[in-house]
């Protein structure tokens, strides 16, 4: 008998494949789950996707129809000592599914624990997790498990989902409640299941039972906290958002840009990181098309420093627009790479005998520091000498881009070195 006073999402949670919304891929007729249950072959496995997809329910209907005794570990709350005592309870049953939500914050230790039971089929591990398991579970440990994708849900999912609440929930069907607006209730739960049934039983719960409750986008908002973004510092959303961020700058969209700065800020981003990806966008891929942006970037690091949040947001959207609205050159970044590249080829070379520093005697004995023409002696400050090693001469490194400030570094370099190097 369902608890009436358990959350609506668990009241509703499915209890067969065919119940669950929204994963079709992995449990419709032709599903992997569905065959692997029907065929009572289970492997161990890693379900992979946002919160409130079903990971946790898939785990606990795949124990159910394959009749196995079921154990549940948290990441969080559990080590080496709690994964060995399931093991060890789980050969009294012979093969049990042990279930680990947030398996990616077992560190390595505690993963290897598995390894044994996994192999042996004393356990059919379920693990889940939101963050890439490429990243997060180590190589031995998913070379033994398949892993599958969980998707966020649509907002067909998530009309179906109202819709049962509505028409099946013991409590919910002797309210009336007439939908009127969605477009919050699906925004604040972002495709999360729980998030969703959750705000509509709080709705549902605020209302007069004689009255009709209807559901507009104001009532929701009301009633519903802030929305944060879905985020974790060290997680593949926060890799994804900074990405987005970084090439919505290099690609001249301040639009882009603020959005995917704002959502990084109200997931609880540390303002000074993003102050740091803008000093080194500044010169990566402004660099001499605009010196200034990296003098910008580098004080708006200061100022956000100093001032912290939420004035801090003021001067990191100054300095992103500046810098999305600003000329692109990322001339000076692949001068570095090449110069890198040709230096791990050819790290031995001498440095020339008139550019070396001659403090003693026998240096200059050996010719050390002879011949060097100080450039302040001669016009414009300048005089042609050759400074790289004699094999690697004339090597251009260095392309200024064509924007108008570099355009103008070309001119002046032509002028100063003729043919010696190709501007």
């Amino acid at each position: 008998m369902m608890n009436p006073q358990a959350p609506l999402a668990e009241r509703l949670r499915p209890r067969t494949l065919d119940d669950v919304v929204g994963q079709s891929h992995l449990t419709g007729n032709q599903g992997v789950l569905q065959r692997m249950v029907q065929q009572g072959n289970l492997t161990s496995m890693i379900f992979w996707g946002p919160p409130g997809t079903g990971k946790t329910t898939l785990a606990r209907i795949i124990s159910q129809e394959s009749g196995r005794e079921f154990f549940q570990l948290s990441a969080i709350q559990s080590g080496v000592k709690e994964v060995r005592e399931a093991i060890q309870r789980s050969k009294m049953y012979g093969s049990a599914i042990l279930f680990i939500d947030e398996i990616h914050r077992f560190n390595k230790s505690q993963q290897d624990a598995l390894l044994h039971a996994v192999e042996d089929g004393t356990i059919v591990l379920i693990g889940a997790t939101t963050e890439n398991p490429s990243f997060e579970v180590n190589p031995a440990l998913l070379s033994r498990c398949q892993v599958y994708t969980l998707n966020a849900l649509s907002e067909d999912d998530l009309n179906q989902l109202i819709e049962r609440a509505i028409q099946q929930d013991e409590l919910l069907k002797n309210k009336i409640i007439d939908i009127k607006e969605t477009d919050a209730l699906f925004n604040l739960s972002g495709g999360d299941a729980r998030r969703l049934l959750n705000l509509l039983d709080l709705i549902a719960s605020s209302a007069d039972d004689s009255k009709t409750i209807e559901v507009t986008n104001v009532l929701v908002t009301q009633l519903s906290q802030t929305k944060l973004a879905r985020y974790e510092k060290g997680g593949e959303l926060h890799y994804d958002l900074i990405s987005a961020f970084i090439k919505s700058v290099r690609g001249s969209d301040p639009n882009a840009a603020l959005y995917y700065m704002v959502r990084m800020l109200a997931g609880g981003e540390d303002p000074k990181f993003i102050a740091r990806r803008l000093i080194i966008l500044a010169s990566e891929d402004i660099g001499n098309a605009n010196p200034t942006g990296l003098v910008l970037a580098t004080n708006c690091f200061q100022a956000v420093t100093m001032i912290g949040m939420p004035e801090a947001e003021i001067v990191l959207a100054q300095c992103t627009t500046y810098l999305a609205s600003s000329p692109k050159s990322n001339a000076s970044y692949a001068g570095l790479r090449q110069a890198q590249a040709l230096a791990r080829k050819t790290g031995d070379l001498p440095v020339p005998l008139h550019l070396r520093n001659a403090p003693t005697k026998l240096m200059k004995s050996l010719d050390y520091g002879k011949n060097y023409q100080y450039a302040h002696d001669y016009d414009q400050n300048f005089v042609a000498q050759e400074f790289l090693p004699e094999s690697i001469s004339r090597t251009t490194f260095y392309q200024p881009g064509q924007n108008a400030r570099e355009n103008e570094l070309r001119k002046r370099l032509k002028q100063l070195w003729g043919d010696h190097y190709e501007y």
